[in-house]
C-alpha cells in the first residue's frame, strides 16, 4: 500500500490555517491601531469594537482554536499509532471544510451563509471526527 501522507499533510495544513488566522488578526489589529489610533491593549476580546469584518475575523479565529485541537489531536494520534490509513481518505476533506467554513464566515453572516457554515462544520466535520475516533478506538477495545 502506498502511503499518501494525507494525514500528515492535513495536520500541517490545519496548523498553517491557524497560524494564518493569527497572523491576519495581528495584522488587522496592528493596522486598526495605527489608522484609528486605538491603543493595542484596548481591543475587546470578542471583537465587538472593530467593525463587521473585524468581528467576523475574530470569530473565525476563535472557531479555529476552539475546534481544531480536537481534529489535530485525532490526526496526531493516528500518526503516532501508525493508523493513518483510517484518516488519510477524509483528512483532506476536513481541511477543505475548515477553510471553507472560515472563508464563508469572513465573507458574510447572512442566513444562507450561516446555513452553509453550519453544513460544512457540523455534518461532515463532526461526523468525520466521530468516525475517526470510533474507528481508532476500535483498535484498542
Amino acid at each position: 500500500m502506498i502511503n499518501t501522507h494525507a494525514t500528515e499533510i492535513s495536520f500541517l495544513l490545519l496548523v498553517g490555517w491557524l497560524v494564518l488566522l493569527i497572523t491576519l488578526m495581528a495584522a488587522f489589529r496592528s493596522s486598526y491601531s495605527l489608522l484609528k489610533s486605538k491603543p493595542a491593549n484596548a481591543f475587546d476580546p470578542k471583537g465587538d469594537d472593530v467593525g463587521a469584518f473585524g468581528r467576523r475575523l475574530n470569530r473565525v479565529h476563535a472557531n479555529a482554536y476552539e475546534f481544531l485541537p480536537f481534529v489535530i489531536v485525532t490526526l496526531l494520534f493516528a500518526i503516532t499509532t501508525e493508523h493513518t490509513e483510517m484518516t488519510d481518505g477524509l483528512a483532506p476533506w476536513v481541511v477543505a471544510l475548515r477553510i471553507g467554513q472560515g472563508l464563508t464566515h469572513l465573507v458574510s453572516t447572512t442566513v444562507p451563509a450561516v446555513l452553509v457554515r453550519f453544513t460544512v462544520f457540523f455534518i461532515p466535520q463532526i461526523v468525520i471526527l466521530g468516525i475517526w475516533v470510533a474507528t481508532l478506538l476500535n483498535f484498542y477495545i
